[in-house]
Parts: structure tokens; sequence; C-alpha cells
């Protein structure tokens, strides 16, 4: 069916009186933040981030800027924040096999006491024990007295003031008799090297710090100022960032190893949450298959192995340190877009199948009055937080426009809601000191960005114009037509015709795609010219084979084709060239067709009219011009004001066609035809005039045929 559209389906009309408001500073208590049409993806995070059970990670896909980072983070942190704190995690020197150190886990807030505590016995003794030195060689001087009395009341002060600390925290210590053992232990040894106290020494050798250094306390994880678990957000993840490792040091370093040991975000995140990009792991080429391969085994076996990397190793003065795998519950929560995980899926299966609960960002949502107000609560929360003037009704009414052209619909919105913010901020730039946005400097806005990137588009406009690319406006040409095609330069994109020709004569070759021949073509356009040849000889079967040889070319393309979009067109300039019937150069064709001529939607179709209107205004429109486009695509039309204003002057025209045939007629002005039982067609129609040419094809193909084969046989004899 032949539709001619009217101004009114051109576009959505969103009334502004039925937002409800007159701006949205009115809206600013009921604003905040919202899972706008993303209910099913809220509801799987909430569900995998309050699940207790180990295995169940949580995969979150979703094209950048649909809110996924920033919405789950915030659920990520709501839920958290009702978590109990987890534990703190000490490193200690294991006084006794120095090469594995001590892991110690204390109540939250108990591991910075401890590592204070130390400190201060550490500044103790290094004060007490030479000064209880020196007392006591005064004593043993003056009355010879035994050597074991001095070593025995240190030994009394060292039990005393390690009691008090083994005192203090051992009711938050979570193994109460390793604190013991270890505080035993550092008595010990202090004991043992009681000469390194020696007064008068000024520990040129640095012999006493190289002592009580071994009495520090790393404080590798510390939860003292929490409000709740741990949530973690790592945006560049790496071996080191991940996992810990080991701290390098300069030549001549006396910093024991324990306390060189960093913990990764994972062991701080234990008792929490943990949230990745898989693209920034992928991004690390000469490590992301370590990192991704590490990680599965933590999810595995819940250890996290803190390793001493080459670097680490090959400047550290000391022993090897092997720190024993430490345990850890992390809920890991990795973002991803569905190419990524189903490749990751492709790849590493038995990594991706511990991610079990997928949250699946929707990238448009229905274009509902409940939908139009919640965009518009998220507009003045937005508004609020950055400290922009707010939207009026018909501004709010114009952006949400612009976010159904995002996708092409009449009938949703999209969820690119970093587009939107980056809107905002340029509105409110053009409004300056305004107290509100209002329409026009939205409007003001939008025609901004298209100026910012207008000029690829300006140049092929101006090489057409000028001649430089062959592209006819006007008249009538056989075997002629105007394709649209549409070009994406990733931050632009634009529409602009394109000339297709068709050349046919007699022949046993079929038709022939030129780009194709000299390989110029994608997979998916040559797929449209099988489909266009194969519609041809259904609808001619009474003559098959067709004794016919048909060249379609794009002219003047020297980057290569690809698409389906073009072979109505190609299909038109085939029947015109066949039938010896005109085609209106003002009028281009898009769309795509199947086997039975149906035509089919194709993309880029506002930027396709909107790039082929913009040639026409500029060359001078004179109310013959127009598209002609998949009535499929009808509710994709979101137009500029300007092709709007020209369709109701009469002065562009947009024609809609369910199939082939109805596009055919309109642009030579004769009915198509319908075959008959037998399938021919009536003498002035299209097809009929199609069918005379291809009998005299197979009539002149026969000829020259049976004559070639009669010179062969004269050869012969």
């Amino acid at each position: 069916m032949l539709t001619t559209l009217n101004p009114e389906s051109l576009t959505v009309q969103i009334d502004a009186h039925a937002l409800g408001f007159s701006d949205t500073s009115e809206l600013i208590q009921t604003s905040g933040a919202s899972w706008i049409g993303q209910a099913e993806a809220e509801t799987a995070a909430r569900f995998g981030l309050t699940m207790q059970q180990p295995g169940f990670h949580l995969i979150v896909l979703g094209e950048p800027g649909a809110g996924r980072t920033s919405l789950t983070l915030k659920l990520m942190q709501e839920i958290a924040a009702q978590s109990e704190k987890p534990h703190d995690l000490v490193i200690l020197n294991n006084i006794e096999v120095p090469e594995t150190p001590i892991a110690l886990y204390l109540q939250a807030g108990a591991g910075a006491a401890l590592r204070q505590a130390m400190d201060a016995y550490i500044r103790l003794l290094a004060k007490t024990i030479p000064a209880m030195l020196a007392e006591a060689a005064k004593v043993e001087n003056k009355s010879e007295s035994e050597p074991a009395c001095k070593h025995q009341a240190i030994a009394d002060f060292l039990t005393l003031e390690l009691a008090k600390i083994n005192t203090s925290l051992k009711s938050q210590v979570i193994d109460d008799s390793k604190l013991s053992t270890y505080l035993n232990a550092l008595k010990q040894d202090t004991l043992e090297n009681i000469e390194v106290f020696q007064s008068g020494s000024n520990d040129a050798d640095g012999d006493l710090e190289s002592l009580l250094s071994r009495y520090r306390v790393n404080l590798l994880v510390d939860h003292r100022n929490a409000k709740g678990a741990p949530v973690i957000y790592d945006d560049d993840p790496s071996m080191l960032s991940l996992f810990g490792g080991l701290e390098s040091t300069g030549d001549g370093n006396t910093t024991p190893d324990f306390m060189r040991i960093r913990a990764g975000n994972l062991l701080k995140a234990n008792g929490g949450m943990l949230m990745l990009h898989l693209r920034d792991i992928h991004a690390d080429q000469q490590n992301g298959s370590q990192i991704i391969e590490k990680l599965h085994r933590f999810l595995r076996n819940g250890h996290v192995q803190v390793e001493e990397s080459a670097g680490s190793s090959a400047q550290s003065s000391a022993g090897h340190c092997s720190l024993e795998p430490l345990k850890a519950v992390v809920k890991v929560v990795l973002i991803a877009s569905r190419e990524d995980y189903y490749a990751l899926q492709e790849e590493s299966y038995e990594f991706a199948r511990y991610f079990k609960i997928k949250v699946d960002f929707v990238e448009r949502f229905s274009a509902t009055p409940a939908n139009y107000q919640a965009v518009a609560q998220y507009i003045s929360q937005q508004s609020a937080e950055h400290n922009l003037p707010h939207l009026s009704a018909d501004a709010v009414a114009i952006v949400i426009r612009q976010m159904q052209r995002r996708i092409d619909d009449q009938t949703r919105v999209s969820t690119d809601f970093s587009y939107l913010r980056a809107l905002l901020f340029e509105s409110a730039a053009i409004a300056g000191d305004a107290s509100l946005i209002s329409a026009m400097h939205v409007e003001c806005a939008l025609k901004q960005q298209y100026q910012r990137h207008q000029h690829p588009e300006q140049q092929l406009r101006h090489s057409i114009i000028d001649g430089e690319l062959l592209i006819s406006l006007k008249g009538k040409v056989v075997g002629q037509i105007n394709g649209l095609s549409h070009i994406d330069l990733g931050d632009a994109s634009f529409g602009s015709p394109v000339r297709i020709s068709a050349r046919c004569h007699a022949g046993d070759k079929g038709v022939i795609n030129i780009d194709r021949e000299v390989k110029m073509s994608g997979p998916n356009h040559d797929k449209g010219i099988y489909i266009l040849q194969s519609w041809l000889s259904a609808s001619f079967a009474n003559l098959a084979p067709l004794a016919m040889h048909a060249s379609i070319v794009f002219e003047q393309e020297y980057y290569g084709v690809e698409g389906d979009s073009a072979s109505c067109a190609e299909l038109f300039a085939l029947l015109s060239d066949l039938s010896g019937l005109a085609l209106p150069q003002g009028i281009a064709v898009t769309g795509a067709l199947n086997q039975h001529g149906e035509v089919m939607p194709i993309g880029g179709v506002n930027e396709k009219i909107e790039g082929y209107f913009r040639v026409c205004q500029q060359s001078g429109l004179d109310g013959t011009q127009g598209v002609i486009i998949p009535a499929r695509n009808r509710l994709h039309l979101l137009l500029d004001q300007e092709v709007i204003h020209a369709v109701a002057q009469g002065q562009f025209h947009i024609y809609t066609i369910a199939h082939v045939l109805d596009g055919i007629a309109l642009l030579t002005g004769l009915a198509a035809g319908q075959p008959d039982v037998y399938g021919n067609y009536l003498e002035n129609t299209v097809m009929g005039e199609v069918q005379n040419a291809l009998r005299n094809y197979r009539d002149i193909y026969r000829n020259n045929h049976h004559l070639n084969n009669q010179q062969a046989g004269l050869y012969e004899r």
C-alpha cells in the first residue's frame, strides 16, 4: 500500500501541558535516583546482591550511558550499608620463620588499635631497655650482682607490657591464641637480642632499627571508619590492584618483607562487593588473560594469594616472602557489553558460569505518560545535583523527543542518559544566567551539536551541488535512480543520495552487481542482490530461465558498499531499464525487500531523509522532490522541523510503501500489474512492459545461440 505522509505523522507529538508541571523545580521533592525503564534489571540486581550463597556473582549487561555502572553501584552501596562491618586484617612478622608472615583477623577498628599499641611498645622498648641496662650496669659495678638479674628485670618488664596489649585486644581478635603465641615469641626474640640495646651504641649499623622494625604491624585492611560492608569500584584493574603484592624498595632499604605486603581490592572488599568492567580487563593486553585466570581461581576456591612480583623480588634485599592464601568472601559485579560477555562465554565458559545473576539493562523503554514523568523527575534531580537551571515543560518535551530520536522510535525512549546529561549541560551553558532552560535553549543546543559535526556532510553536499558528484534532482531518466546512503562517522552520522544505475540486454549471466564483482561490496549488500534476483525470477517464472544480462552499480562510490537498504532502489532502476519507463530523479528511495517483494525496514531513516532534504533545499525545492521509505519505518520518523515545514508547504514529500510494486507504480505513474493464472501481465503495466522486454531478450538470445551453434558446426566441417 502506498501512503503519502502528512506533517503530523513525521514526528512524535508530546503535549507539554500534559506533563503536569510548568517547570522541573516542582518535581524536586519527588525526584531521586531511579531505574527508569529498568525495572527488571533492578529486580535482578537486588536479588543477586542480597543472595548470601557463594557462586552467585553478577554480570551487568548493557550499553554505556544506560546507567549500568552508576545505578548498580548505588544499589551496592545501599545494600552494603545495611550489612555488618567485616574484619580488619593485619600481617605480623613470624619470628621463627620470617619467610611466612602471620595473618591475623580482628574486629573492625581493632587492627588500627593493635598497630598503635605495637608502635607505642616499640618506642617504649627503644627508650626503656637501654636505660634499664645502663642502670643495671651501674649496680653491677658497685655490688657485682649477677647479669641474670638484669635480664630478669627486663623479662618482667616485657611480660607486663605485652600482657597489657594482649588483654586490651584479646576479645577483638578472631583467633586469640595466634596473638598470644606471637607476643610470647616477640618477648623471647627481644631477650635473645638484648645486646642490641646496650647503652652507648649509636646504632651505626642499624641493628636496633632492624630489630624493632620486625615488631611493627602491617595493617593490610582497615575498616575502622566503615559504615557497613565495603563497596569497591576498581576502574583500572591490574594484577596488583586486584590481588595485591609486595611493594618494591630501593637498594639499602631495611624494611622487612612482611611490611611491604599490600592488599589488593579483593582483600579490601572482603565481606562486601567489588565492581569491575570486563572491557578494562581485556584492555590489559599483557596481563588480561592472567587476570581472568587468577580471578577464576579466586571465584572457585575463595582464597587470595598475594604473590611477590618479579620487580619486587629483584629489588628486595630480604628473603623470599610467602604469605598464606587468605580467605575472602566477595560479591563480584562484572560490567560488560553483550558482545564481550558472549565472547567470554565462548572463550572462558568455566569463568563465566560463576556469574549466574544476569542484570540486563535495556536500551529503550515504552513512551508512556508515566515514563515521561519519570524522565522529567530525572531531569529535575540532575538539575539540582549539578546546580543547573531547571527546565520548562516545553524544554522537557523537546529533550524527551530527542531521546526518542536517539533510537528512531516514536513509541519508545532511549536509556542513554549520559547523552541526556550532556544535552542538559549544553542547554544550561546557552541559557547562561536565565532562571529557566527554555525550549529555545534546548533547540539551540541541538542545532549547535549538528553544526559542530556537519563539516563532512557539508563537503559531500557541496560536491553534489557543484556537480562533482553526479546526482540529478530534477527530470526523468530511464534506468537511473537516487538511493539513500547512511554514513556513520562515530561522532556523527548523516544521510546522502547516491546514484544507482542499471543496464540490461539479452544474455545468460543474470543480474551482475559491479560493486560485488570488484569486491567493493559487503555480504549484506550481496545478499540483497541475490534476493532481488530471486524475486525477479519468481515474478517471471513462465520465462525462466531469464535470458538476461543486467548490470547494477553505485556510481562514483569508491569506498565500498554495505547493507541491503538499497535493494528496492536497485530493483526500480532495473525495472526501469527493462521497461523503458523513466524514473523521476527528484524522488530518492531507501528500503530492503524480501523474496516476496515485501519492503523491509532499514536503519538511519531520519538521517537519510534529512540528508537528502538538505541537498534538495540547497539546490532549490520545486515541489517534485521527496523520498520513498518502507511503511514499517513510519513509527521511526522523528524529523527536523525544517523537513516537517517543507512537507506541510507541499515542497517535499514522504511516501511509504509496503510492497515494491507500490513503489514502481508511484515512480512511473503506471499501474504495476498483476499476473494472471498463466503468469502473464497485462499490457500498459510496468510488469507487462518488463515481461515484453524479457521475451524479446529470450528471442534474441535463442537466435544468437542458434546462429552461434550453426557457425560452430560450419567451423567443424
